[in-house]
């Protein structure tokens, strides 16, 4: 087992992961920019190192910095936590040629999962559906034409190298077609570097379902159960559940077995999850993301394991701790995304928390690295915490929410608490009567 970890991440998940660490008997070091000199993981972490400003451009993308900082602190491994650096193929690489392990899966696998296309002919390959579409990244806008009437209107063109809806344009008639394709194909190299995309039905009132899933070095992988993340804003998720209300016992159990058999075929090591849209009782691989996901705790809660710890385990080249046979699914848990935002405008609040009282009680985790006094910086990401409720069923969760929704306290900042108040006490989201459309509608039509 490794004696020393760099957790190349910062706020909340960098928390998450030195916490694991510690109850491994693990030590680790926290890289931070000159914005982060007083977050919770620096004070926390048993040693410290700042690799730049601000920027995230040079500080945690700054590949040379935190490989210098695993260098001069002597750790055997680098868990690249959520964004920044997980999904890069070549990061995973450096980190491997210079002696140090890399806690995720094979670069080879996120080069593969990271370009959509070859990620859906891969699947494919392996027999999960996907959405008819393209078989490859279209060549021009005449491929694009003869691929909508072929499939039929609306359709959706998608940036091939991308994600978190960026590159990503609807066309509902053949009059709307090359606006979408232009501008995907712009947003796509503005994002990415990368003008390739390719096109698929857009279907209507889908839900988001994905599955959670882990894989060793031995040949073995298993799936946590699926999540259902269909409450999103501009394609990013805002509210997650664990089961899906919109699933039954059979879909979930085959769902569950065939992404397994997915990352069991082609060998995949660590944590990862396959994204699917589901309509109509048929599931439609979308994408796959090869790291931990934001909302990997709502499967924790369920199964009461410890994610990181598995993945930490599995770098290490152990084998996986569980058979499926030995996960057993108990309740129900929901997780709410809490970003420093103005919860009606949802512009960027940064600043200075004057006042910070987390919910508790049974079945009640906060995973946050806030404390009174901190001063949020405007440099990242906005959320600043996750609120993770569980119950025996669905309906106690729901209440439980309600009642730490209630007692949580973010003083100093606007924040998106206010919406999550409101949407708990929604008919529809209740009854766990919604799709990936839900929420934007709810926000226009409030």
């Amino acid at each position: 087992m490794f004696e020393k970890i760099l957790i190349a991440n910062r706020g909340e998940i960098a928390l998450r992961i030195h916490r694991a660490c510690r109850e491994m008997g693990i030590r680790t070091v926290a890289v931070h920019s000159t914005a982060d000199a007083d977050a919770m993981h620096v004070r926390l972490a048993d040693e410290s190192v700042c690799i730049g400003p601000p920027p995230a451009k040079l500080s945690y993308l700054n590949i040379p910095a935190i490989l210098s900082a695993a260098t001069i602190t002597g750790a055997d491994a680098i868990h690249p936590g959520i964004g920044f650096m997980s999904e890069n193929a070549k990061f995973a690489d450096m980190v491997e040629q210079h002696g140090f392990t890399f806690i995720g899966p094979k670069p080879e696998h996120i080069r593969i999962m990271g370009d959509k296309v070859t990620a859906k002919q891969t699947v494919k390959k392996l027999g999960l559906p996907t959405v008819p579409g393209s078989d490859g990244a279209l060549k021009d806008f005449e491929d694009a034409k003869k691929t909508a009437d072929s499939i039929g209107y609306p359709v959706l063109i998608k940036a091939s190298a991308g994600g978190g809806g960026k590159g990503m344009k609807v066309a509902a008639n053949p009059d709307e077609l090359e606006d979408a394709y232009t501008l995907a194909r712009s947003e796509a190299l503005a994002a990415f570097g990368n003008d390739e995309v390719y096109m698929e039905k857009y279907l209507q009132r889908p839900r988001h379902i994905e599955v959670q899933l882990l894989g060793d070095t031995h040949g073995n992988a298993v799936h946590f159960g699926e999540r259902d993340c269909s409450i999103q804003r501009r394609h990013q998720k805002v509210i997650e559940e664990a089961p899906s209300p919109g699933l039954n016992a059979n879909e979930r159990q085959e769902i569950g077995k065939k992404a397994a058999e997915v990352i069991r075929g082609i060998g995949y090591r660590g944590v990862g999850t396959i994204e699917f849209l589901y309509e109509q009782g048929q599931f439609y691989f979308i994408e796959m993301n090869t790291r931990l996901q934001v909302e990997h705790t709502i499967s924790e809660m369920i199964t009461g394991i410890d994610l990181v710890r598995e993945q930490i385990r599995v770098a290490a080249g152990l084998p996986l701790s569980y058979k499926q046979s030995d996960i057993e699914f108990n309740g129900h848990a929901i997780e709410c995304r809490i970003n420093a935002e103005n919860p009606e405008t949802f512009i960027p609040a940064p600043g200075k928390v004057q006042g910070y009282h987390p919910p508790g009680g049974l079945g009640v985790r906060v995973d946050s690295a806030l404390y009174d006094g901190y001063r949020v910086p405007p440099h990242y990401d906005s959320m600043i915490a996750k609120l993770i409720v569980h119950g025996t069923n669905r309906n106690e969760c729901l209440l439980r929410l309600r009642r730490a929704l209630e007692e949580f306290v973010i003083g100093g900042i606007d924040t998106t608490l206010p919406l999550h108040r409101r949407l708990v006490g929604e008919h529809d989201f209740i009854n766990g009567d919604y799709d990936i459309h839900w929420l934007e509608e709810y926000l226009e039509n409030k």
